[in-house]
C-alpha cells in the first residue's frame, strides 16, 4: 500500500523480479503489491545483467517494472547490450537497498533517459520509509524521497532531539507498517524500538523542502581525527574515476588519525589504475579527512544474496588479524 501509490501500479503493471524471496526487497519490490493489484510478476531465478537487458527490451512483455540493487544497475550499465536497450516502456525502475553512487543515476537519465526512483525501507518497516516518484527522482538525483504515505518519521540526534533542517541524526520511523518486534528476542525488540518508534540505524538528513537523504549505516561510519566519515560519500565520489568498475570503502585503524579510509577497487577490464590515480582523483571533490589514504585492487567485492557488499567481510580480508 506504501509503495504502489509513488510506483504508480495498476492491474496493467508487469513487474521482473530478480532479487531473492527470503528478502524484502524480492518479495515486495514490486513483486506481491503488483500481484495484490491484480498485475504480473515475472520471476528469475537468479540475476543475469544481460538476460534482464534483454527482458526489458522485449517489446512482446512490455514490463512495466523493475527493481534492483545498486549493483544490479551498475553490472547491467557495463554490460555490451546497455546501449541498445530500450528503457522507455518502464514506468518505474526502483533502486534501494543500499546508498547510490550519484553517478549512477546520472548514467541511467543520460544514457536512457530513465529516473532511478530511490527508496529506503526495511524488512522491519514491510519495507517502504520513503519514497521518490519519478519527477522527485529527476529533481532531487540523491534524495530517498518523502514518508510513504502509513508511517511518521523522525530524524534524531545523538541528544534525543529532532535534527535541524540540514542535520545528520538517526532515522526513526513509527506506524503500522511497523514489525511488533523480534521472534523470541526481547532485549533486541526493547533495544530497537522504544514507544512505537523503531530506531533504523542509518544516518539521514532532511532538506527545507522535506527531502530526505540516507547518508549512510550508522555502524560503516568512522571517525577520523574527530570527524564523522560516511562511505557512501566517498565511493560516489569514486565512481566517477574512469576506470572503477566497483568501490567501496571502510575505515582501518590509523596511529596517528584513529581511523583513516581505505578504498578497494575493482578496475574495469583492461584498465590500469594505481594508488596515486584513486587518491589524486578525490583530492579536489572531498575534504581532506575524507580522502582515503589506502586503497586496494581486488578481482571482486564480496557480496551477499542480496547484491550489498559485505563491509564486515572486506574488513577481515584488509584489516590484518592479530
Amino acid at each position: 500500500v506504501n509503495l504502489g501509490i509513488p510506483a504508480r501500479v495498476t492491474p496493467d503493471s508487469i513487474t521482473l523480479t530478480t532479487g531473492p524471496f527470503f528478502h524484502t526487497g524480492g518479495l515486495n519490490c514490486y513483486t506481491s503489491l503488483i500481484l495484490h493489484a491484480g498485475g504480473t510478476s515475472l520471476i528469475m531465478r537468479t540475476f543475469e545483467p544481460g538476460e534482464v537487458l534483454r527482458l526489458i527490451d522485449d517489446p512482446a512483455l512490455s514490463l512495466t517494472h523493475f527493481f534492483g540493487v545498486p549493483a544490479n544497475y551498475l553490472f547491467m550499465s557495463q554490460h555490451p547490450e546497455f546501449s541498445a536497450t530500450d528503457f522507455s516502456r518502464l514506468v518505474a525502475a526502483g533502486i534501494g537497498g543500499a546508498p547510490t553512487p550519484v553517478p549512477l543515476l546520472e548514467t541511467y537519465v543520460s544514457e536512457k533517459n530513465i529516473p532511478l526512483q530511490q527508496g529506503y525501507g526495511m524488512t522491519e518497516t514491510s519495507p517502504v520509509v520513503l519514497a521518490q516518484d519519478a519527477a522527485m527522482a529527476l529533481e532531487r538525483p540523491g534524495s530517498t524521497g518523502k514518508p510513504a504515505l502509513h508511517n511518521e518519521v523522525r530524524v534524531v540526534t545523538n541528544e534525543g532531539g529532532d535534527a535541524a533542517v540540514g542535520e545528520t541524526g538517526e532515522l526513526w520511523v513509527k506506524g503500522p507498517n511497523i514489525t511488533p518486534g523480534y521472534w523470541n528476542r526481547p532485549e533486541a525488540t526493547a533495544e530497537s524500538i522504544v514507544d512505537g518508534w523503531l530506531q533504523t540505524g542509518d544516518a539521514c538528513h532532511v532538506d527545507e523542502d522535506g527531502h530526505y537523504y540516507i547518508i549512510d549505516r550508522w555502524k560503516d561510519m568512522y571517525i577520523s581525527g574527530g570527524e564523522n566519515v560516511y562511505p557512501a560519500e566517498v565511493e560516489s565520489v569514486l565512481f566517477k574515476l574512469n576506470g572503477i568498475a566497483d568501490g567501496a570503502v571502510i575505515g582501518v585503524p590509523d596511529e596517528r588519525w584513529g581511523e583513516v579510509g581505505c578504498a578497494v577497487v575493482v578496475t574495469e577490464a583492461g584498465k590500469i589504475l594505481s594508488e596515486d590515480d584513486v587518491i589524486d582523483h578525490c583530492r579536489d571533490k572531498l575534504a581532506r579527512f575524507k580522502i582515503p589514504k589506502h586503497v586496494k585492487f581486488m578481482d571482486e567485492l564480496p557480496r551477499n544474496a542480496t547484491g550489498k557488499v559485505l563491509k564486515r567481510v572486506l574488513k577481515e580480508q584488509i584489516i590484518p588479524q592479530e
